[in-house]
């Protein structure tokens, strides 16, 4: 965890930010094409896992949908690994 203002990982609050870490803190980064970019877990967590997590990120993004924006908010979902290439998802999937 490298130290970066705008990941709130600089604060004088040292304590709080370590305890955010370990809580599982997850930085989700948004481009300016609209693509939101985040992990959702490990590889070895399991579909038991993964599954949920991707669930509660959907649930999340589709809460922050301002009221002004009409129509579908999600177009579509793509899952990958770090380096691999992305596979589409189904969000009836989820």
């Amino acid at each position: 965890l490298m130290p970066n203002p705008k990941s709130g990982t600089v604060t004088k609050d040292v304590a709080k930010a370590v305890e955010l870490a370990k809580a599982g803190k997850v930085e989700v980064r948004v481009d300016e094409s609209g693509i939101v970019h985040l992990g959702i877990g490990k590889v070895s967590f399991g579909v038991d896992k993964l599954l949920p997590n991707a669930q509660a990120v959907l649930v999340a993004i589709k809460g922050a949908k301002p009221g002004s924006i009409k129509g579908n908010y999600v177009i579509s979902i793509h899952a990958t690994t770090t380096m691999g290439p992305s596979i589409r998802v189904a969000s009836s999937e989820l």
